[in-house]
């Protein structure tokens, strides 16, 4: 039985701005509360080695200590902290997270591109009428931009293309200063990565709605709406004439930061020549001429995404399941293989036994690529594949025990008191006892640990009568004895 919470909270540690987000929980509904957003611009702090400087590590973790203080007193399993492309890119991602989930309270998850894309059209389809025409939706964030292709609540297709409006803005306008030449080429760049998207999956004949999501649509729809009266170019969406005319507005300025426009916060101002090249770049490519503006983004994707794991519809399941047809899984003997490594792990309501029962059933994808070596090949794929719900970490977690369900201990590389050895223990010792995948009635199997020593119970018998087993068994035992694991296990 899930959890259930009256109250989640969802946080989004976007490369230009951080956001929280609270919606109360009212059945299937969610009724959005409190709301907070910081400029924090951690994609500004990525110096040439790409890692981030102490200015905006500073920033960026006073925010989350404010954010940890609305969210103090919060089970774990209601809040979702969600990190996007600045800290994809980060070498010293690692070192950071470490100091941001101390500030924060809770664990930070880092997504992939598609996943971050995922999200996004999750939360912008929820706040538009339910439509089953296909739309185009656009989300230029600090550090990436994800376009999709859904229609209704589902994502068809899903890019994340590497330019945001704060990497843009600090390569072609540095300081503020705006030209001729240097729009010409942001907006040269932004066509070029947009190109590699654009044809008959994303072109015009793809979509029938264009919409925009985030910071940048935000702010251009404004601008384009505020000043309609003088433009003439717009009626509150963003358009292409709203587009070029604002363009010509920020080279006459010369510097966004002396241009008194309205509509144009101060906080926007930085980086706003940097997202408008971006959307010049996107519309000229992909054929948009009218872009509404949606008030759903990433922050709201990431609370019904959370809203669907407390109902037991999490789309991380989902993605289990599609990957078990993908590649013909034997779904028996991985569900065999799940019922016994779950029954003789301690804690089997936790998010780790929730890993290892992923991992039990995807265990042997590995198999579809060649029976050799399959372990090797499942790890690879579950931690380079696109899995919709999962982090980056849950996915390196899950290759980690799918990899380690055979072959020696010593080379996972593991310290010997690392979290993941029990989940290991219990996974191989499945594996091990369906080797022969079939429906045969197990006995009774009692694993009792304590202080790294791990006792295996099995009745005498039973032993006796499946001298295979056994073999194994005591082979297995051997193996847990030489390798620096931290764990002991004896057959009793």
């Amino acid at each position: 039985m899930m959890q259930t919470y009256s109250t989640l909270a969802a946080i989004d540690l976007g490369s230009n701005s951080f956001h929280l987000q609270v919606g109360r929980v009212e059945g299937e509904q969610l009724f959005y509360l409190d709301a907070i957003k910081e400029s924090v611009r951690l994609a500004g702090g990525l110096n040439a080695n790409k890692c981030l400087d102490g200015a905006s590590q500073r920033r960026a973790l006073n925010c989350l200590a404010r954010f940890g203080e609305r969210l103090r007193g919060m089970p774990a399993g209601a809040v979702r902290a969600v990190g996007t492309s600045a800290l994809r890119v980060a070498r010293n991602a690692p070192e950071f997270l470490e100091k941001a989930r101390a500030a924060l309270g809770f664990e930070i998850e880092i997504v992939a591109g598609r996943e971050e894309a995922r999200l996004i059209y999750l939360g912008v389809s929820h706040s538009l009428p339910l439509n089953p025409e296909a739309r185009l939706v656009v989300d230029i964030g600090g550090g990436s931009t994800e376009c999709i292709i859904g229609s209704g609540y589902e994502p068809r297709d899903r890019e994340s293309l590497r330019m945001g409006c704060v990497v843009f803005s600090n390569r072609f306008f540095p300081k503020g200063g705006i030209d001729k030449a240097a729009m010409k080429a942001a907006e040269i760049a932004a066509r070029i990565e947009t190109r590699l998207v654009a044809g008959p999956v994303f072109g015009r004949s793809a979509w029938v709605e264009a919409v925009g999501s985030s910071g940048t649509a935000r702010a251009l729809g404004e601008i384009c709406r505020l000043n309609g009266h003088t433009s003439g170019h717009s009626d509150g969406a963003i358009t292409l004439e709203g587009l070029r005319w604002l363009r010509e507005r920020l080279i006459k300025a010369g510097d966004a930061n002396q241009l008194d426009l309205p509509g144009l916060k101060l906080d926007r101002r930085p980086v706003i020549a940097g997202g408008l090249a971006i959307m010049l770049g996107i519309f000229e490519e992909l054929g948009v001429e009218r872009m509404t503006v949606a008030q759903g983004a990433m922050r709201e994707g990431i609370l019904w995404d959370l809203l669907g794991r407390v109902h037991d519809r999490d789309m991380r399941d989902i993605t289990v399941g599609q990957f078990q047809r993908r590649y013909q899984v034997d779904m028996a003997q991985a569900g065999r293989v799940e019922a016994v490594a779950l029954a003789l792990f301690p804690a089997a309501r936790d998010e780790a036994a929730q890993r290892l029962a992923w991992a039990a059933r995807l265990h042997e994808i590995g198999i579809s690529i060649a029976h050799s070596g399959f372990h090797k090949h499942g790890a690879y794929i579950l931690e380079n594949a696109d899995m919709p719900g999962f982090s980056r970490r849950d996915q390196v977690f899950m290759a980690l025990l799918v990899r380690a369900v055979r072959g020696g201990l010593d080379k996972l590389g593991l310290a010997p008191t690392a979290a993941e050895w029990p989940l290991i223990l219990c996974l191989r010792l499945g594996a091990l006892f369906n080797m022969s995948r079939s429906d045969a009635v197990l006995p009774a199997i009692t694993l009792r640990c304590e202080n790294g020593l791990c006792h295996l119970s099995l009745p005498a018998t039973w032993l006796k009568d499946n001298p295979l087993t056994r073999a194994a068994l005591e082979g297995e035992v051997r193996e847990w004895g030489k390798a620096a694991a931290g764990i002991r296990l004896e057959l009793a």
